[in-house]
This record gives C-alpha cells, structure tokens and sequence, in this order.
C-alpha cells in the first residue's frame, strides 16, 4: 500500500459478506460492488434460499449474466455460499466443496433477518453432521450470530449469542473455521481477538461509523435500520479498535443489503443498510478518523483472503482526498434505492481503474 496526504493506494479488495438480491435488483446493484471489488461473498437468503449447489451455481450465472449487462464493469468474481437449514444433509458440503464455486456455509438463526424463516431452530441438535463436514473439508461456517430468543433484549442477542450459541459450538468443533458475521459489540470484537482455533470476523462500515443514535437523529431513520441493529458509541469504538488494529482476524464485509426505497420506508420496514456504492469510501472515512489509514490495506485487502485460503488480488485501485458528496437517492431498474447516509459528504472517492 502506498499512501500520500491526497491518496490511497492498495491492492483491490474483497467483500466478504454482501447481499445481491435476484431479478430487476440484482442487474440494479451488481455493478456497484464490482466496481469496488474482485471478489465477493454472496449471502443466499433469497426466496426461495439457495440450499443446494446446483441452486448455487444457477445463482451466480444469473450474477454473471447481470455483469455481462453492465459493459463498463470489470472483472468479477461472485463466491457462492449455501443456506443452512436443519436438513441440509452432510453429503451436500462435499458435493459443495468439490464444486470449486461454494466457498462457505451461511447460519441464520430462524427468524433473525430478511429472509430467515428457514433458518436453523438448533444448531447442535439439527446440524452436528454438516457441522463435521465442514470441519473435516475446512469450508467455512459464517454466522449470524445472534440469538432469536424474544425475551432478549435486541441490543443483549450478540452477547448472549457468544455464551449459548459460540462457545458450546467451538467447543465440540474447535477446527471448525467460523467467521463471526457483522459482529457489533465490544463482546463480539474480544470474543473472536481471543478465541482459539480458527475464527474470524467481518465488519461493516455502517458498524465503524454509526452508534444507534445514527436510528433518531431529527426523528427515525429506516436507511440506517440493519441486523445486527446500530449499537452504542461504546460498542463502535471497539469495533474501530478492533478493525484498525494488527490483528488479521477481522476483515471487510459490507452486508450491502439493498432494498427499495418503499419497503424501508414503510410500518413495518426491511432491515438492511445499502453501502455498496461508496464502501471503500466509507471504510476510509472510519480508518482516518483514528489516524489509521496505514491499517486499511490489511483489513480490506490482506486478512480475507488468508483465512479463506485465497490469493490476494494482483491489481490495485485508488482512493483520492476528495469532497464527495452521497447521492440522496438511486434511481435504479428495481425503483428507488436509497444509499447509507444519503446526503452526507466524505473525503474519500474512489478512483475507477488508477
């Protein structure tokens, strides 16, 4: 990485975690996270959600032929994961492994997110023979970690997730590789710090930049409502520490989560943040308010690929110190989409192609 007072210059990153719909929105968004990105890991919670591998590998032509639509962007490579569900059979995750395309197996606890009601009811009871499959062929487990418990208060669900989900979990595992997804507390950031075995974390920009205050600021705000929600400023500036820190168990994963501008601003509103647009811009922005820019390259570009046991990307792209504003809203073939912190100005633009 190479870095002056006006730029920023680092291998091209990954996302790790990134949400691209199906149909009229994922020919919307797909272009925008390979702009930024080589590579991607695609969630499967469509409807229906993506259990087998050859539903997996349907879903990333269909990825691919959306890019084909998009000329000017560039190269690009989806990295498909599987929907865990109590009957996921064992031998679905050598077929999975084999396909060279299924990089990991994705846990929602029923009922935690969009698209989770046939998530997992009990992970140890249901799936403890994918579980060894996964260990055995060193496919990664990503987790939604929180509990769905309705007596839990939804600030407490990843604490309290880590004690009855985690640790019995790495316990009867401990080689099992698992990557701790969007985490948002103080006790995520040090659980996984000091975990043995293999584990790993993502950790979204909305997470880096946003305390829960970011929810009511002037009355409420549902572009910037996700799950895990917005925390306290305590939580944040652990994650911060966590993120910009010499640690390589903590990498970039945007959980870009596009809905239309409707289905946000409505009674009952979808969950998700859209950031896909302006990531790295927004990575920058969290990394250089604590000075921390020369951690960026390893974060965004270094410690995903180790653990996922790829190579890192070969060419390079740019961000410049320049006023950037957000647009308010993208007016895409899916409707109107509304990007994280529509309207706000950052320091950073990326520069396409330097």
């Amino acid at each position: 990485m190479t870095a002056t007072p006006q730029q920023l210059r680092f291998r091209r990153p990954d996302d790790w975690h990134v949400h691209l719909r199906d149909g009229d929105m994922l020919e919307s968004v797909v272009a925008h996270t390979a702009q930024q990105f080589a590579r991607a890991i695609v969630m499967p919670n469509l409807t229906p959600p993506i259990i087998t591998t050859e539903q997996a590998l349907a879903y990333k032509s269909r990825i691919e032929a959306a890019l084909q639509a998009t000329p000017e962007a560039p190269a690009f490579t989806p990295l498909m994961t599987l929907y865990l569900t109590d009957n996921t059979p064992a031998a679905e995750i050598a077929k999975a492994k084999a396909s060279g395309v299924v990089h990991a197996v994705k846990l929602y606890p029923a009922g935690a997110t969009t698209n989770s009601d046939a998530g997992v009811t009990d992970l140890l009871k249901h799936c403890g023979a994918v579980l060894e499959a996964l260990q055995a062929h060193q496919m990664p487990l990503l987790v939604h970690g929180e509990v769905t418990d309705p007596a839990i208060d939804v600030f407490d669900r990843e604490a309290v997730f880590i004690d009855r989900v985690m640790l019995p979990l790495r316990q009867r595992f401990p080689e099992l590789k698992v990557v701790f997804e969007h985490i948002t507390t103080k006790e995520g950031a040090d659980y996984v710090a000091t975990a043995e075995g293999p584990i790993a974390a993502t950790i979204t920009p909305q997470h880096l930049l946003y305390n829960r205050n970011a929810l009511f600021s002037g009355g409420l705000r549902p572009h910037w409502y996700c799950l895990p929600v917005l925390k306290r400023e305590k939580h944040r500036q652990a994650l911060l520490a966590a993120a910009t820190s010499d640690s390589n168990r903590f990498f970039l994963g945007t959980d870009s989560a596009p809905h239309v501008k409707g289905r946000k601003e409505m009674d009952c509103g979808c969950a998700g943040c859209y950031s896909a647009l302006h990531a790295l811009e927004l990575y920058a922005q969290a990394f250089d308010s604590v000075g921390k820019l020369d951690r960026f390259e390893a974060f965004a570009s270094l410690n995903g690929p180790a653990f996922y046991n790829l190579p890192v990307n070969n060419d390079y792209v740019t961000l410049e110190r320049v006023q950037n504003t957000i647009p308010q809203v993208l007016d895409v073939k899916a409707g109107e989409l509304v990007p994280l912190a529509a309207g706000e100005q950052l320091a950073w633009r990326f520069v396409t192609g330097a």
